[in-house]
């Protein structure tokens, strides 16, 4: 259950929702990496994430309505999956990225992929959010046979990495 916000400012409530920078870290790693399981987010993240820090904002996240949770049976993994809402961070993160960009150092293979999405433009952030909910909602994408963003991602680091 989703705590009342502070204030009824827009901007508050989305702060405290999205504020949060391991949220923002699992959120980028879920549309990012394909990232649907605790051990996979844990074990993927490039930053260290504690397995404590991560049961708390998995928790959080669903219930903030952003991610939602399926529950496993014995012996299987639980698995999450974006909302709608979650979907719709995708052009916060562009933004964020965009602005670490022009803002920030870091290195080239992790910034490969922010490159491409602001290079690509509205185009590719709506075709990506498409390709998202056909992933983690069950919704067609609208041109099923256009290249996955996620391809494009995917390739664009391999070459930086391949590039060395």
């Amino acid at each position: 259950m989703e705590d009342a916000p502070r204030s009824g400012c827009a901007i508050n409530a989305a702060v405290e929702v999205l504020g949060d920078p391991w949220s923002m870290l699992v959120l980028r790693d879920v549309m990012f990496g394909n990232r649907r399981h605790f051990r996979e987010l844990l074990a993927g993240s490039e930053e260290g994430i504690a397995s404590n820090i991560l049961a708390n904002r998995l928790k959080r996240l669903v219930g903030a309505g952003l991610l939602t949770r399926d529950e496993a049976r014995r012996g299987q993994r639980a698995a999450y999956s974006l909302t709608e809402a979650g979907i719709q961070v995708l052009p916060i993160m562009v933004a964020l990225g965009n602005w670490g960009l022009a803002h920030r150092d870091g290195e080239r293979r992790l910034r490969v992929r922010a490159e491409l999405l602001r290079d690509g433009g509205p185009q590719l952030v709506d075709a990506m959010m498409d390709e998202l909910r056909e992933l983690h909602l069950g919704i067609a994408r609208p041109v099923p046979d256009a290249p996955r963003p996620s391809a494009q991602l995917a390739a664009a680091y391999d070459d930086t990495m391949r590039a060395g």
